[in-house]
């Protein structure tokens, strides 16, 4: 997966694009959809859909597993959230807030009302805001949205931290992916005890491999006169689109406006 979105966001029809107009849109979305309503949250995460699989022509099958990661989450809190618990004696006293109820024993076991309302603000603000991060994700390579970081006045030091943890990111899932295939082929992870045996090694191995490409990539760059900061080159080929950029003015606004009328309210 992580292969297939490296390669969308380089091959994207929205790669032309300036990519500090596409960071600024999904910045202002993402504070819109923060503070907004839930029906304005929602118009914002449709919204968002055009642009990725519409006008980025990023498949909707692949679009569609990523918003799964958030529904998971959302699914593994809803019980925290929905299921409220009292003494079986005092269950007249959280009546309002009851949506459904049974007694087990001394214990009086109900579905929240409130849990309910806040379950459902949770869902429309993380899919969102999530919508807003996999729009940058899928249209800005990584390398041009730290290219904008530095022309932003960001510390050195951070933007080399955020390169190579990137880079090890891709470097650490590859390794990952081929040790745990070679054990499979090898009869790994056939029993639970085997399993725990295989983890174990891929854990250390990850570890040992992940000190010595530390140590060539430091080597490399000592080998091209490493100054303390990481030269990047990156090439300006981009062109702003008059009907893109309207389209975004023109929907934050709209979306401001509804958010307004609904704080006002």
């Amino acid at each position: 997966m992580h292969h297939q979105i490296d390669s969308l966001v380089y091959t994207n029809r929205l790669r032309h694009l300036p990519p500090e107009h596409k960071l600024s849109f999904a910045a202002v979305l993402f504070i819109l959809g923060y503070g907004s309503a839930p029906w304005v949250q929602g118009a914002i995460a449709l919204w968002l859909a055009v642009w990725i699989v519409g006008y980025a022509k990023i498949p909707a099958k692949i679009y569609a597993r990523l918003l799964l990661l958030p529904l998971s989450f959302w699914l593994t809190s809803v019980p925290a959230l929905l299921l409220g618990v009292t003494a079986a004696s005092r269950w007249s006293a959280v009546q309002p807030d009851v949506m459904q109820g049974v007694v087990i024993g001394p214990v009086y076991l109900y579905l929240s009302v409130q849990g309910w309302q806040q379950a459902s603000e949770v869902f429309a603000r993380a899919l969102t805001l999530t919508s807003c991060l996999y729009f940058i994700l899928l249209t800005v390579p990584f390398v041009e949205i730290l290219w904008v970081l530095r022309q932003l006045r960001c510390p050195s030091l951070m933007v080399e931290l955020l390169a190579l943890m990137y880079r090890f990111i891709f470097m650490l899932a590859e390794t990952a992916t081929d040790l745990v295939t070679a054990q499979r082929s090898r009869g790994g992870y056939l029993s639970w005890r085997v399993r725990l045996r295989s983890l174990g090694l891929v854990v250390s191995q990850l570890v040992v491999r992940t000190l010595d490409s530390y140590r060539q990539i430091s080597l490399g760059l000592q080998s091209r006169n490493f100054t303390g900061e990481l030269q990047v080159w990156h090439a300006r080929r981009h062109k702003p689109s008059w009907r893109y950029s309207t389209e975004a003015v023109v929907g934050c606004l709209l979306l401001a406006i509804a958010t307004g009328i609904y704080y006002a309210d």
